[in-house]
């Protein structure tokens, strides 16, 4: 019933099928069939373990198909985008004993594999009026179409398998607790400063003579280690793991797909799966949540009783604490300053001839009787000579591998201080400080350079050498014998 389609191929007899760019045979539709609900359970867990199915829900169908001869089968339908996401599926079929097929319509032929690398096209087209026929090299075979399932409705199914390592995962949980136990749970975590959010979910009665039940809904970012078995093993409180966007399972337990995969759950509601069987528990749509601390026990003093007035107040001068400078571990940031010794500055004239120019450029120095103060808001690394300062704040320095305790923020110290905003403080070792007015600084480029002596030298007039007569050069012959006329006016003379 089934040909192999060739290289180059263009003409085929299946409706809807057509080659796509890659020379693959391909229709607007995928689909693959499988035996029983297990199998599309196993498919789907295979599938959300490394993609999300966000990209396929706007096409994906999924219908109990029934054969000629009566056997039911699970029939899922998506769209065929690109030969990528159909050789991914056809490979998922394959694993869990499924078939892949494409097509558009009715007809669906089998999936291209490794016998027909271009895929297969049907030699000869059924004539029936099933919803579906599908070629396989196998056997053909007409389904219809029962009823749909809906994937929510399938995971709502699902029962989670027990997984104990759950209980010790790190992350937010969701706290049900029922209604006599909901406002004893509420303020042991205000307590025990737990932060969180808690709301109160109602749902309807089971018959005309029940009463609607209430469950507290308590939300909690960071659950504190020490909580968790607590809140596992306390009888009346039931503990979820957010597993997706509106979906939890209870701890110990875990689903099996991957739910965070499946955006089937509306972001409104919030749907609580339960272990051991259970039913789960669906909000439609949850009520507005309060902050746990505003559910603290109020408690009220005394009718008659009257505050107490403070009479007199005392200044603040009678706690303050002297600074002190304190040995640092942490590696020294924002080292800007440097003191320099004055038996040091030879050593600085040496070292000014290698500086770059950005380094001169960007540096200030102040010469005083104590010393030369450099600063470089770019970093001082480039001139390792005298005492390292970190800039604390600014105009503020305290020497490097150094700490000011109290360790109170740079603004209050410099507030605290009282000095002016134009005055420079450098903080030694031993607590003591050095002010220099900030004009004081001046570039160092500046400072560096020392105008060299120079030699007066006379200058004449340009008229002057102009007007000197020109030297006459005239030019004779030689001769054969260049040395015999030179030396004949020496012979006369001799």
């Amino acid at each position: 019933m089934l040909e192999r389609i060739a290289l180059h191929q263009t003409r085929l007899r299946t409706p809807g099928i057509s080659i796509d760019s890659k020379g693959v045979a391909m229709g607007a539709k995928g689909i693959v069939l499988l035996a029983s609900l297990e199998k599309l359970v196993l498919l789907l867990a295979a599938y959300t373990r490394e993609r999300s199915l966000e990209d396929l829900l706007p096409s994906l169908a999924i219908h109990l198909a029934r054969s000629k001869l009566g056997a039911r089968e699970i029939v899922l339908q998506f769209s065929a985008d690109s030969s990528d996401r159909m050789d991914h599926m056809a490979e998922l079929a394959r694993l869990v004993g499924g078939f892949a097929f494409t097509g558009t319509s009715r007809h669906f032929v089998q999936y291209r594999d490794s016998a027909a690398p271009f895929g297969y096209d049907a030699a000869e087209l059924l004539a029936t009026d099933a919803a579906l026929i599908l070629y396989h090299d196998r056997f053909f075979q007409t389904y219809d179409l029962e009823r749909r399932i809906e994937l929510r409705s399938l995971l709502l199914r699902l029962m989670p398998r027990p997984d104990a390592s759950g209980k010790l995962e790190l992350g937010p949980r969701i706290l049900v607790a029922e209604p006599g136990l909901g406002p004893a749970a509420v303020n042991y975590f205000v307590r025990s400063r737990v932060e969180g959010e808690v709301c109160v979910a109602e749902w309807p009665p089971q018959s005309a003579y029940d009463d609607p039940v209430r469950r507290w809904i308590i939300r909690i970012p960071h659950l504190p280690e020490r909580m968790r078995q607590l809140v596992h093993s306390t009888p009346g409180i039931t503990c979820f793991l957010p597993a997706g966007q509106g979906v939890a399972v209870e701890a110990g337990f875990r689903h099996p797909v991957d739910l965070r995969a499946c955006p089937v759950f509306g972001a409104a509601g919030l749907v609580l799966l339960r272990g051991r069987g259970n039913e789960p528990w669906v909000i439609e749509r949850l009520a507005p949540a309060g902050p746990l601390s505003a559910f603290a026990r109020i408690e009220l003093r005394s009718e008659g009783a009257e505050a107490s007035v403070a009479r007199q107040t005392l200044p603040a001068e009678a706690v303050r604490v002297p600074l002190r400078v304190t040995p640092s571990i942490a590696a020294p940031r924002h080292v800007t300053a440097t003191w320099i010794a004055l038996e040091q500055a030879p050593l600085l004239r040496r070292l000014a001839y290698a500086l770059p120019q950005a380094t001169l450029t960007q540096s200030h120095i102040a010469m005083t009787s104590r010393g030369l103060f450099l600063l470089s808001r770019a970093g001082i690394e480039a001139i390792p000579l005298g005492m390292f300062f970190a800039e604390f704040h600014p105009n503020i320095f305290v020497a490097a591998g150094y700490a000011l305790t109290p360790a109170v923020a740079p603004e209050v110290l410099a507030a605290a201080l009282d000095k002016a905003p134009s005055q420079v403080l450098f903080v030694r070792p031993d607590a003591g400080g050095l002010l220099i007015e900030e004009q004081a600084f001046v570039p160092l480029a500046t400072a560096l350079i020392q105008a060299p002596s120079w030699e007066p030298v006379d200058a004449r007039s340009v008229e002057d050498v102009l007007s000197e007569a020109a030297i006459d050069l005239k030019v004779t012959p030689v001769g054969s014998l260049p040395s015999d006329d030179l030396d004949a006016p020496l012979r006369r003379d001799g």
